[in-house]
């Protein structure tokens, strides 16, 4: 028997699901839900084979839910049924790991075949969206590069902030963040949250500063390293953040930098990007700077990672190395020439 938890906020669209599926040979409603925190308990306590759902629902914040489900339940069968046929939030969801989307505005007997597409491991696009799908994407390559506060912005929009929350972070006022969020579209062409979003998960390396773009004087450099690589730092310090990237960028201008100031906002990066060099400080705020150490090593084994601290501890040290850091390094010691060992050890 296909268990099947059915989403979505309106009880009318349920009950007309619902009767439909029970007619379906083999299949039966296990659950449904009406909100997100509502899916979340259901695939937690029940086995469910097929996930019906409205991504529009209540506390769902569609395309980092849907990633993490996925992620998750990997042999969970997802079926997108929506009113909205953006094909920004379409493409977004596709990527997200979802296994077919359906139109609303499509007869009962199209979704009824849908279902049984999806079920059987194929992928199911209504009729409707297919030449809004196939239009090509601008790729990142085409933007001009963007801006440390563009960065900033578009990580918070990942992050599913609202306008008056970044204003607050950056400290400034709602109608300047609208406008930075107004120009910040027109340079990556999208009309939207949704799209900006979607286009960075595409992208991810539009998150990255390029080396030579925090070198105050990256003319006069000659690096020894002749190739560049991305560099993932992580601290809670924003100051220090800065300090480290522009040393980086002076030992190597082309090398690509990432920056996340929590596990949360390190975990959203190397899901799409591969670090070949992680800088981890111990102590993150209220987090613990070795169990990020796992988190990294857990996605990317092959990643080097060094620990630095301004309060260097033997204990620290151990439980450094035992999560996988390859070296420990005091925040008062890490200077450019220490960096440009550390960044050659990791080219050769």
């Amino acid at each position: 028997m296909i268990r099947v938890l059915l989403a979505d906020d309106h009880a009318i669209v349920r009950s007309g699901i619902r009767r439909m599926i029970e007619q379906i040979p083999n299949m039966e409603v296990a659950g449904e839900a009406e909100n997100g925190p509502q899916v979340l308990h259901f695939l937690n306590s029940t086995s469910i084979d097929l996930l019906l759902i409205d991504v529009t629902m209540p506390d769902f914040e569609p395309i980092e839910t849907i990633s993490n489900i996925r992620r998750l339940y990997p042999d969970l069968k997802i079926l997108v049924v929506s009113a909205y046929d953006d094909d920004y939030y379409v493409k977004g969801l596709l990527n997200a790991g979802v296994n077919g989307y359906h139109m609303k505005d499509q007869p009962l007997n199209d979704l009824r075949v849908a279902i049984e597409r999806v079920m059987a491991g194929e992928h199911w696009i209504s009729h409707t969206l297919i030449n809004k799908l196939v239009e090509k994407p601008v790729p990142a390559s085409a933007v001009n590069p963007l801006t440390t506060r563009q960065r900033t912005l578009l990580r918070y929009l990942q992050q599913g902030l609202d306008n008056k929350t970044i204003a607050d972070n950056l400290g400034l006022s709602i109608k300047t963040v609208e406008n930075h969020l107004t120009r910040l579209y027109r340079q990556i062409e999208v009309q939207s949250r949704l799209e900006a979003v979607n286009f960075v998960m595409r992208n991810p390396q539009i998150l990255g500063t390029p080396g030579y773009q925090v070198s105050q004087d990256y003319h006069t450099i000659d690096p020894l390293i002749s190739h560049g690589i991305s560099i993932l730092v992580v601290d809670d310090n924003a100051r220090y953040r800065k300090q480290l990237l522009r040393m980086i960028g002076r030992v190597n201008p082309r090398t690509t930098i990432y920056e996340a100031n929590s596990i949360q906002e390190t975990l959203q990066i190397i899901q799409n990007v591969d670090p070949q060099l992680a800088l981890v400080d111990v102590v993150l705020g209220d987090e613990d700077g070795i169990a990020c150490v796992r988190q990294i090593k857990a996605i990317h084994p092959h990643s080097r990672i060094v620990l630095i601290s301004a309060y260097p501890d033997h204990e620290f040290h151990r439980q450094g190395l035992e999560s996988g850091a390859v070296a420990f390094l005091d925040k008062r010691n890490l200077d450019m020439p220490t960096l440009r060992q550390v960044i050659e050890d990791i080219s050769n």
